[in-house]
């Protein structure tokens, strides 16, 4: 059983080899950090689309202010013996010339009803800006991690692959060394497993380099299916040694996208308070009527004025209702405020957390375990040093490449997180 599932293993190595290999064979689509954004800006359809509701949002103030339509009526006689009777008649009989009825009303609206309108519109198309800001802030974040993700993947992916050329050629000479009985069939089977393992976290990153490529490629739309390599973002720090941070939380108070969204929130159920209690005043209609043969006098023409009474309807209840949504309204305001606040200084913190550990590590002792690498592999076949010894050197190497790119990668993300919890570019990625 333990034998076919390392057979089933090898064939899903083998598998995702081929898979590179094959996309390695297309043309690659290179990114860097810029090029990325400006893909990203004119391509992504969440974004178009966003912009579509602010054109929607335009087109309903330009509909708040018209006018009411005036409204024509008209009676008419069906059948008085004859069908639509419309004769001119006598001033003898008068009658006979049918009857006919004509009302043209137009209604006029008060206590700026239509003013308050426009304005409840105009504050839909500001918070269609809000979200369209703050949908671009947050797939740019998603953007701009996604791709220090996948430098990061494939800079370990470069890492596994010198390993296993290592790992590879040892194990063939190793199987040479064992024909002859230099070497223990126990240290032979040592080293296959490491570089089993190294095939086996290898097959693993290429799954998940695949993962973020599929996101990336939602993003930017990119349609194909050309592999994606991502250049190594740098960035500049320095701009932090200077940085004065309570005035940079007031500006991202003003600045991030959800505070201008919670403030355009409250506006919106002040101005809706204002209009419901508008709608409490009765509207005026007025009008003309004309009544040929049905009135007092032939040809009548009259003056009509009509507004309802408001007895049993005062729009009490939407009233209330706006009063306490005002009130939410303003709390959630305050709320965003704090929210903006606590990830401003969760985001500074976590930079300079990292920021002193980067610099802590810094120096040239990364460029002296290459080195030591090498020599270590050369001693190995010269018999210099242990099985055990080399093993637990290779690991350990492993292990610290890796996180030294895991490092560095949570730096650029956590200077990502500061440009996003800010909703400026503080620090630049390049």
């Amino acid at each position: 059983m333990k034998r076919k599932v390392a057979l089933l293993r090898s064939f899903g190595f083998g598998a995702c080899m081929l898979a590179l290999a094959s996309l390695k064979a297309q043309d690659t689509l290179r990114l860097s950090i810029p090029k990325a954004e400006e893909l990203f800006l004119k391509k992504n359809l969440q974004l178009l689309a966003a912009q579509y509701n602010i054109n929607a949002g335009e087109a309903l103030i330009q509909q708040a202010k018209a006018w009411d339509n005036p409204l024509l009526a008209t009676e008419q006689n069906l059948y008085d013996g004859k069908f639509f009777r419309h004769g001119k008649g006598t001033a003898a009989i008068p009658q006979d010339g049918g009857q006919l009825y004509l009302n043209l009303t137009q209604l006029i609206r008060t206590a700026g009803k239509r003013g308050l309108q426009v304005q409840l519109a105009q504050d839909g198309m500001q918070t269609a800006q809000a979200q369209f800001s703050d949908l671009m802030r947050n797939l740019r974040y998603v953007l701009v991690t996604d791709l220090n993700n996948l430098s990061a993947l494939q800079a370990t992916a470069g890492l596994l692959e010198t390993e296993i050329m290592h790992a590879r050629s040892l194990a063939r000479g190793m199987d040479e060394m064992l024909k002859v009985g230099d070497i223990s069939l126990k240290d032979n089977v040592r080293i296959k497993s490491l570089l089993y393992s190294l095939q086996s976290d290898y097959a693993d990153n290429l799954r998940q380099q695949q993962d973020v490529q599929k996101e990336l490629r939602i993003l930017l739309q990119a349609g194909d299916n050309a592999p994606i390599a991502v250049a190594t973002p740098a960035m500049d720090l320095s701009v932090l040694n200077n940085l004065a941070l309570l005035p940079l939380i007031d500006s991202a108070k003003k600045a991030r996208p959800d505070a201008a969204l919670a403030a355009v929130q409250a506006s919106y159920q002040q101005h809706n308070l204002a209009y419901q209690k508008a709608l409490a005043k009765p509207d005026v209609t007025v009008g003309v009527d004309y009544d040929r043969s049905n009135s007092y006098v032939r040809n009548y023409t009259g003056l009509q004025v009509a507004l309802p009474l408001p007895l049993f309807n005062r729009n009490r209840g939407n009233i209330q209702a706006a009063e306490w949504n005002v009130k939410s309204s303003q709390l959630l305001e305050k709320q965003t405020q704090s929210v903006v606040q606590a990830e401003v200084l969760s985001a500074y913190n976590k930079l300079q957390t990292l920021l002193q550990v980067q610099n802590s590590a810094a120096g040239t002792w990364s460029e002296n375990y290459e080195k030591l690498l090498r020599n270590m592999v050369e001693s190995y076949r010269q018999r210099k040093v242990g099985l055990v010894d080399f093993i637990d050197f290779f690991s350990s190497y492993k292990d610290t490449k890796q996180k030294q790119l895991q490092q560095y990668t949570a730096l650029l993300n956590a200077a990502a997180e500061f440009n996003y919890v800010t909703a400026q570019t503080i620090i630049t990625l390049q």
